[in-house]
């Protein structure tokens, strides 16, 4: 685990499930000392500009809120290991850690919790102003069933999506390929043959506090 002098793990710690120990919230990736991997799935149209450019092409909406998410697994739940329409190429973008961390610190939750927020009005309207926001979804396992623990899904919206396009990529590689591969793998019946291709995701170090506004207690 990368680690500095005031980073912590990024988890609350106070919510570890009782079957498994590990954290219930908790963000692993597959990073460096300055760089995160996150994942997306876009059409060829898109993502196939992406990786042979290195960023997104002119027709990549900045407009919109996109999300990303630094499990590969939870990417092939979400796409059908690339398959589903509009799905059919995964990017592996690699962004500057930096900025991972502005966009957590700049995020709200995305669904209301008293023990975060004041009341729902307040909620509402710092959802409406904030540029990212954090949803936690079920982490997969290779048969993209559900555990009993949560991966970070992460949307960019207005000057966060900007930042994202412009500034923090640092690489973008078509992965659709590893993705058929694992499916692969899993339908033959070789679970540990298809685990020993799957990124290496492991906790990341934020700086203290960086969750505190982001795990529901």
């Amino acid at each position: 685990m990368d680690g500095a002098e005031g980073a912590v793990a990024a988890t609350t710690g106070r919510t570890d499930d009782a079957r498994t120990g590990r954290p219930r919230h908790e963000i692993r990736a597959l990073h460096t000392g300055t760089t995160v991997t996150v994942y997306q799935a876009y059409s060829p149209a898109i993502g196939g500009p992406a990786a042979r450019d290195g960023r997104f092409p002119d027709t990549w909406r900045r407009e919109r809120m996109t999300w990303v998410k630094p499990s590969f697994l939870w990417m092939m739940y979400r796409s059908g290991w690339g398959t589903k329409q509009d799905q059919e190429t995964v990017l592996a973008v690699e962004i500057d850690r930096a900025g991972l961390e502005w966009a957590l610190r700049n995020a709200v939750l995305s669904h209301y919790t008293s023990t975060l927020h004041a009341d729902r009005p307040a909620w509402r309207r710092a959802l409406r102003q904030a540029p990212a926001r954090v949803q936690w979804d079920p982490e997969r396992d290779l048969a993209l069933r559900p555990l009993p623990y949560r991966s970070l899904q992460l949307g960019l919206a207005g000057e966060a999506a900007a930042r994202y396009a412009d500034a923090w990529i640092v690489s973008l590689r078509d992965v659709t390929p590893l993705a058929h591969r694992v499916r692969e793998l899993v339908r033959a019946g070789d679970t540990a043959a298809a685990a020993g291709l799957l990124p290496p995701e492991t906790p990341l170090s934020l700086p203290a506090g960086t969750l505190d506004r982001l795990v529901p207690g």
